[in-house]
């Protein structure tokens, strides 16, 4: 190598490089066995990149990005790094879920390496090691859940995984940085049962909806009614106080004063001459009035032992009538004159002979 022109270890400088950056590219199963850069004694590292140095088959250093000077022949690059943030298309896997229900999956990974050293010493082959872990992991998360769970905590599902990924891979200088499941493929027949479900759920939720429409609406109508009968009521409420305020009261004031006039007459004919005669006429004609309706409205009737007798009749009625209205002056035993007999009155021989007429 020391023969070399300065223009000819440039070209070998830059041809190592792009077999370096050639073998990144290509699959995980063939990096290893890719050419890696030779030690020329002067190297130049890009950025974000990592080279594992041995010297004499030991672990010598890690060389930075930017120029570099190793010993030839001693010094040999074993590994090469990337710090940059790798994507890896994690393969589709079949799982089964908690309801015995098998899922074809698949899903993408976001990985960094963060420790070259252990990157390079601690796994042979760190993107198959991930990319398997992923898988397992995915199978014993999904048998924790049910079908319709998956789907609802896909997110939840991301980061368990990403979780069971770094326990692992810390000991391998590598980190997970995320986890995306890219699809869920479900058998046909699932597929249809999971249609038709969405389809009940769909109709039992317009039913409730219909149901819930029709029993406000019967709900409003009832508090319509309820508010025009309260109106109503209050209306004729109004009108009533308005009536008793107005025409009512002033109707009774003259039917009042009617009466009092009315019974100022009649105390007036009973206190002239032959008042009581006047007043014995007028109960008996009420009451043969009154006797005449009897057991019109009803079989059942409560009647006096002496019914037909008008003349004892209308004399305990002038008798009632004559207690009430004489003069409640208090008198001593002595004072009380002797009981004489009266003659019949008057008003009972005209009772009498009315009685005779009339049959």
């Amino acid at each position: 190598t020391s023969s070399q022109s300065p223009s000819q270890s440039f070209a070998f400088i830059q041809r190592s490089q792009q077999l370096k950056r050639s073998a990144w590219l290509t699959p995980a199963q063939h990096r290893l066995s890719s050419g890696l850069p030779m030690n020329i004694g002067v190297l130049f590292v890009p950025q974000q990149e990592a080279w594992v140095v041995e010297r004499m088959g030991k672990f010598h250093r890690i060389l930075e990005p930017g120029l570099n000077f190793l010993i030839p022949l001693l010094d040999r690059i074993r590994y090469v790094q990337s710090l940059k943030e790798i994507v890896i298309n994690v393969p589709e896997q079949s799982a089964v879920t908690l309801d015995n229900v098998t899922l074809q999956i698949d899903g993408v990974l976001y990985l960094r390496v963060m420790d070259p050293y252990k990157a390079s010493y601690g796994v042979e082959d760190p993107e198959y090691a991930v990319t398997q872990l992923a898988q397992t992991t995915m199978r014993s998360e999904l048998g924790k859940l049910s079908l319709d769970r998956v789907f609802r905590e896909r997110e939840s599902l991301n980061a368990n995984i990403v979780d069971a990924i770094n326990q692992a891979s810390d000991c391998w200088g590598i980190r997970c940085l995320r986890y995306e499941i890219k699809d869920i493929h479900v058998p046909p027949r699932v597929k249809e049962s999971m249609q038709m479900q969405v389809e009940a759920e769909r109709r039992k939720r317009a039913t409730v909806l219909e149901s819930e429409g029709t029993r406000e609406s019967a709900i409003n109508v009832a508090e319509g009614q309820k508010q025009a009968q309260i109106l109503a009521s209050e209306a004729e409420k109004a009108e009533q106080i308005n009536k008793a305020a107005g025409r009512e009261a002033n109707a009774m004031l003259v039917r009042a004063r009617a009466k009092a006039e009315a019974i100022q007459l009649l105390a007036a004919a009973l206190a002239q001459q032959h008042g009581s005669a006047a007043a014995s006429l007028s109960v008996a004609e009420q009451y043969v009035s009154a006797f005449s309706k009897l057991a019109k409205d009803s079989n059942t009737l409560l009647l006096p032992a002496n019914t037909g007798d008008v003349t004892n009749m209308v004399a305990q009625a002038l008798g009632i009538y004559t207690t009430l209205t004489k003069p409640q002056a208090a008198k001593t035993p002595d004072e009380v004159p002797p009981a004489r007999e009266d003659p019949q009155p008057p008003a009972a021989e005209l009772l009498k002979a009315e009685q005779a007429s009339s049959s």
